[in-house]
């Protein structure tokens, strides 16, 4: 293990007073956030000896490595080099914000170490959706223009920045998708987290993982917190006596909602299929409520068409029935309900091409009776 740390004393001192030679006065697309991972030496054909380091004084890394790097160009997933302690030792960057900016001397520098990374169980997720994926939701959409705008350009908003949202209505209508979006379209970090995996097990385990989740997102800001199925832990007062553990996993809520502690960067998107079970303190700190609906005529022809595109097989379907079919059906249970399980009828029993029979296997298989599907086809 290596160390990095400061000589003397002069280590505890506060960034302002820590001297650094020649570092270049860069003002115009200068780096606002850089956060790095130790990497070892990774093009040493594959070894990572040695790349646990052990970093004592923060404070003193970050200027350290203004000192070193002022002035060159960063992006997310590439390496800075060590040529002054530790020659050729890699810091892999893990987020550059705004993507090929320069460090520069206001550049916010944040290190995670291979052991932190250990006790970090929050996950980011990597999306390739992009908005054209998500299918209608017109007004969903333009409503979360305001969070890519923010998180975008967080310094812009100051003390007006969006920090909650609450999406609601029926399962399947793409709450999840238009997230994965935002975050995919902004390339920054999506924290998507099932709201029952931050209950824990005994008593101060819910606070600890609310904490931590925000802290890890503040880290890699800005940053997407989406919360699925929010009602599952913000219960309305009425209905607390069915879980204990309600107060505290709402008060740490609210304390991260509130901005007690500075999120700067960071949006939390919560959502849930019924917004009346939300407890009214938690509702309350949404600043806005976006609801999805099921998609229209025109709609579900677009979700059908764009589905089939990517089939393996080929297909003989009628789509303006497939249309009428689907009716108050959601993007989620067209795909998955009806075309997947028709495909994968047609698969089992050897065709080439899926068919309409497929179709109507897949409408039984989800207990649709028989004259139901005869009159869809009416």
């Amino acid at each position: 293990m290596i160390n990095v740390k400061s000589e003397n004393k002069s280590s505890n001192k506060k960034k302002s007073e820590v001297s650094i030679i020649n570092k270049p006065n860069l003002v115009e697309n200068e780096t606002k956030v850089l956060v790095l991972e130790t990497a070892g030496y990774p093009f040493n054909f594959g070894l990572l000896e040695g790349h646990n380091l052990e970093i004592s004084d923060k404070v003193l890394f970050e200027q350290y490595a203004i000192d070193q790097w002022g002035g060159t160009s960063v992006k997310t997933g590439s390496y800075l080099f060590d040529q002054k302690i530790i020659p050729d030792f890699a810091f892999k960057i893990i987020t550059a914000y705004p993507e090929d900016s320069i460090i520069g001397e206001n550049t916010s520098i944040t290190i995670i170490t291979n052991d932190e990374e250990k006790t970090d169980n929050v996950k980011r997720v990597k999306s390739n959706v992009f908005f054209d994926d998500v299918v209608g939701q017109e007004n969903a959409k333009k409503k979360s223009k305001l969070i890519y705008k923010y998180l975008q350009d967080p310094e812009k908003f100051g003390n007006w920045a969006p920090k909650n949202v609450l999406f609601y209505g029926l399962p399947g209508t793409g709450k999840t998708m238009l997230a994965k979006a935002l975050s995919n379209e902004l390339n920054i970090n999506l924290f998507l987290v099932k709201a029952t995996s931050l209950i824990g097990d005994h008593v101060g385990d819910a606070a600890t993982k609310i904490h931590e989740l925000y802290e890890t997102a503040l880290k890699s800001a800005p940053s997407l917190i989406f919360i699925d199925e929010i009602d599952a832990i913000a219960l309305h007062r009425s209905f607390q006596s069915l879980r204990g553990d309600v107060s505290e996993i709402v008060n740490s809520l609210l304390t991260e909602m509130d901005g007690i502690n500075p999120n700067d960067g960071v949006v939390t998107i919560a959502a849930t299929n019924n917004p009346s079970t939300i407890d009214f303190a938690i509702r309350s700190r949404f600043e806005e409520e976006i609801e999805f609906k099921l998609p229209n005529d025109i709609e579900r022809r677009e979700i059908i068409q764009l589905n089939l595109n990517t089939y393996p097989l080929n297909y003989d379907l009628d789509i303006e029935k497939l249309v009428k079919l689907s009716k108050r059906m959601s993007g989620r249970d067209i795909k998955e309900k009806i075309l997947k399980t028709a495909l994968h009828n047609a698969i089992i029993n050897d065709k080439e091409t899926v068919t309409l029979d497929d179709v109507y296997f897949a409408l039984k298989l989800n207990k649709y009776k028989k004259e139901e599907v005869k009159g869809m086809f009416e």
